[in-house]
């Protein structure tokens, strides 16, 4: 299983053993090391850029336990230096984090999140409806409670529980997560709710950040 840095680390380098190298059917290499700070592709949030010895990483994804990178040549094993994108991971943590507030506040009116698309430009929480039914509610109401949070600054919290990771802000529930988030809310920016609708008995909020 590769050691996942990120979960306890905002870290953008480093350095880590290759453990594994093996040709995909395209022609490129998939390596496996024995700990990352790349975020792969999962839990609604797209994978980290960056390189491996300077080498750029095209793909980052699980296969099994293993956190697999994706570069163009292939690499002995041994140290390697990681280098994360920061401009890149700081987007990614800001709209993950945001959905996460979009969470809370629909919580708030009885709805419980089921799935999350945290992909900047495409941002979009999708929610059932709790015992009992919940009210649907408008735009403005779930900005004042975001907005109110990030007034407080609340601070990132992270916790490894039973073997999984969980997320938090200030005093406000964690959410189990495998994503990377900002260290504090005032650092999200503005957040706009681009719409609320209902799909199948499910309520559709897509958002966006500036």
């Amino acid at each position: 299983m590769t050691e996942r840095l990120y979960y306890s680390s905002d870290a953008t380098a480093g350095r880590a053993q290759v453990i594994r190298c093996t040709e995909e059917p395209d022609g490129r290499y998939a390596i496996e090391l024995n700990q990352t700070l790349f975020h792969p592709q999962g839990g609604g949030q797209p994978a980290d850029w960056g390189t491996l010895d300077g080498m750029a990483v095209e793909a980052v994804f699980l296969r099994g336990e293993q956190v697999v990178h994706i570069v163009s040549g292939a690499l002995a094993p041994g140290e390697v230096e990681m280098q994360v994108d920061e401009e890149m991971r700081e987007r990614h943590s800001r709209w993950h984090s945001a959905g996460h507030l979009i969470g809370y506040a629909d919580e708030q009116f009885g709805w419980k999140p089921v799935k999350a698309h945290h992909w900047p430009g495409e941002g979009r929480i999708t929610f059932m409806p709790g015992e009992p039914q919940g009210l649907l509610p408008d735009a403005s109401a779930l900005m004042i409670m975001i907005d109110g949070w990030k007034a407080d600054n609340l601070l990132r919290h992270t916790e490894i529980e039973a073997g999984r990771r969980k997320v938090r802000f200030g005093d406000l529930p964690a959410y189990l997560c495998g994503g990377t988030h900002v260290k504090q809310l005032a650092d999200i920016g503005m957040v706009q709710i681009l719409g609320l609708k209902m799909k199948k008995g499910l309520l559709v909020v897509t958002y966006a950040l500036d």
